[in-house]
C-alpha cells in the first residue's frame, strides 16, 4: 500500500511539495489513477459538475483529509458518510476571498451605475444618458460576514458607502463594529440600499432569501449573491424583478447552470455572470500555496488550516 495523495492540479507544476507521499494527478476523470483506498490526501476537483469529486469518496477507506479548492463545502458533505471517523473536511479560506470581492464590487457597481444598459446601447449605437444611483453615500448589508463578507467590505469603504451593517450566523463585536445575528434580518433589511448574499449553503441558508426576505428590502434595493444559488428562491426573486421593485446581480444562480430559456436571463433589471467569483488569475497561485502549507502540516503532524468538521465527531 502507497500513501498517495491525490491532487486535480499537476504536481510536476507546485513548487514545495513534501516528500514522503506519492502524488496522483486526478481531475474528475473516468478512470481513477489509482486505488482509491491507497489514498490518504485527496483534494477534490474545482468547479467540475455536481457529484463528480463523490465518486472515490466510498472507495477512500484510508483517507484521513479531504480537502476543497472552494470556499464552499456543500458539494462534498453529501459523500461524508461514506467515510471513517476522524477525517478532516478542510475547505480553501484564503484562496478566493480576493476574487469573489473583486466580483462583488463589480456587480454592484455595474448593476447601479447601470453598464449592462451601456453595452446594449453601444450595440446599437445609441447614448443612453440620464442619472444613475451611485454606490457612495448607499447602506450595505453584508449577510455572511465570514473571511469573504470581511473581504468585501474592505473593497466597499473606499468607495464612501454611509454604513455597512455585518450579518453572521455568530454575532461578535469586530474592530469595525458589531456582526448581528440572523435573527435581527427582519429589521435590518428595510434599511438596505444594497444586500449582499456571501454565506455559505447549508440547511440553515437554503432559501433564506425567500418571498418574505425579499418583501423586507426596501423598494429599489439591489439584491447580490455571491455565495449559493439556493440561497435565493428563485421564484420569489422573479415575482419581485418582474414587477421593478427590486433589482438583483447574480454569480449564482437556481438552478446552475442557468438554462438558456430560463427566464432570468431576460428579467428587468437582473444582471447575471456565470459563477465567475474564484477563477480568476489569483485562484492558480494561492491554491498552490495552500496546498503545500497544508500537505507540510499534514506530514509534520501539525494543526491543519481551515477545518470545517470532522466525521464521527
Amino acid at each position: 500500500m502507497t500513501a498517495d495523495v491525490w491532487l486535480p492540479l499537476d504536481p510536476d507544476e507546485i513548487d514545495g511539495l513534501p516528500e514522503g507521499f506519492v502524488y496522483r494527478f486526478w481531475d474528475g476523470a473516468e478512470e481513477f489513477p489509482a486505488d482509491p483506498a491507497d489514498c490518504v490526501y485527496y483534494v477534490v476537483p474545482y468547479m467540475k459538475p455536481a457529484g463528480v469529486g463523490l465518486r472515490p469518496l466510498p472507495r477512500m477507506t484510508s483517507v484521513r483529509v479531504v480537502q476543497t479548492l472552494s470556499a464552499g463545502i456543500d458539494h462534498v458533505e453529501p459523500g461524508l458518510r461514506h467515510l471513517p471517523a476522524g477525517v478532516h473536511l478542510c475547505n480553501a479560506r484564503g484562496v478566493h476571498e480576493a476574487s469573489t470581492a473583486e466580483l462583488t464590487l463589480a456587480l454592484i457597481l455595474a448593476s447601479l451605475r447601470g453598464i449592462p444598459d451601456f453595452v446594449r446601447a453601444q450595440e446599437k449605437g445609441e447614448w443612453l444618458g440620464g442619472f444613475r444611483p451611485a454606490l457612495a453615500d448607499r447602506t450595505v448589508l453584508v449577510v455572511g460576514y465570514g473571511s469573504i463578507g470581511s473581504a468585501i467590505e474592505d473593497r466597499l469603504t473606499p468607495f464612501e458607502v454611509a454604513r455597512v451593517v455585518r450579518v453572521a450566523r455568530s454575532p461578535r463585536t469586530t474592530a469595525r463594529g458589531p456582526v448581528h445575528p440572523f435573527t435581527e434580518l427582519p429589521s435590518l433589511l428595510p434599511q438596505a440600499d444594497v444586500v449582499v448574499l456571501s454565506t455559505p449553503l447549508d440547511e440553515g441558508t437554503r432559501g433564506l432569501a425567500d418571498a418574505g426576505f425579499l418583501a423586507r428590502m426596501k423598494d429599489g434595493a439591489l439584491l447580490v449573491n455571491v455565495a449559493r444559488g439556493p440561497v435565493v428562491d428563485t421564484e420569489a426573486l422573479l415575482a419581485e424583478v418582474s414587477t421593478g421593485r427590486l433589482t438583483a446581480a447574480l454569480d449564482v444562480t437556481d438552478p446552475e447552470p442557468l438554462p438558456a430559456d430560463h427566464p432570468l436571463w431576460h428579467a428587468p433589471g437582473v444582471l447575471v455572470s456565470p459563477h465567475a467569483g474564484g477563477p480568476t488569475s489569483a485562484f492558480l497561485p494561492r491554491a498552490k500555496r495552500l496546498l503545500t502549507d497544508q500537505l507540510g502540516r499534514f506530514v509534520n503532524r501539525e494543526p491543519l488550516r481551515n477545518v470545517i468538521l470532522t466525521t464521527g465527531s
